[in-house]
């Protein structure tokens, strides 16, 4: 393997279609000779969004991570460090599945909800695998650019970004969901 895509953002092309990968935009959080591993950050899950709010009391947005293991949670957040079990993602934003510090935390009001990104389950990718994907065009890669991963993120990143990129992903930016009916 000649080189990592660690810190960067995935953009599914209108190839990818009918699933969880649909206008998906993935921060790879690892990736080296084993695999790559990241997280959806546009596919918010309303139906688990209002069972949480039930069960915490405030309001806190869930996201599908992506298709692999679904009862695992993962949190990332913005700031300053309040668990020493964390993968940096850069300078301002790490990620932990250390569910009793976030929770604590939040209820102690040393982090605000504005702060955090919950998802359920992640994508990852086997060795090469991502890679292959790549080489069929099934992703667009883009370097990281001031994107905050704790704002609430819906369909409308995907185009935002498509849009940004310009030429030929303006075109898939404004294309239908289902190419075939265009």
């Amino acid at each position: 393997m000649n080189y990592s895509y660690k810190g960067k953002i995935l953009i599914s092309t209108p190839d990818i279609s009918g699933d969880i990968f649909s206008r998906s935009v993935v921060l790879i959080i690892d990736h080296n000779e084993n695999g790559a591993f990241g997280l959806i950050l546009n596919k918010k899950n309303q139906n688990m969004s209002s069972k949480l709010l039930n069960i915490l009391g405030f309001p806190v947005e869930l996201y599908e991570g992506g298709p692999v293991e679904h009862g695992r949670i993962y949190f990332i957040l913005k700031g300053e460090k309040i668990t020493t079990e964390f993968i940096e993602i850069n300078k301002e934003f790490y990620l932990t599945e250390d569910i009793d510090s976030v929770v604590s935390a939040m209820i102690n009001g040393e982090i605000s909800t504005a702060d955090i990104k919950v998802f359920s389950g992640y994508s990852g990718w086997g060795a090469l695998q991502l890679e292959g994907e790549l080489q069929r065009k099934m992703w667009t890669i883009v370097d990281v650019y001031n994107l905050d991963y704790t704002l609430p993120n819906d369909q409308g990143l995907w185009k935002n970004i498509m849009q940004n990129l310009g030429g030929e992903f303006l075109l898939w930016a404004n294309a239908p969901e289902d190419v075939s009916m265009n």
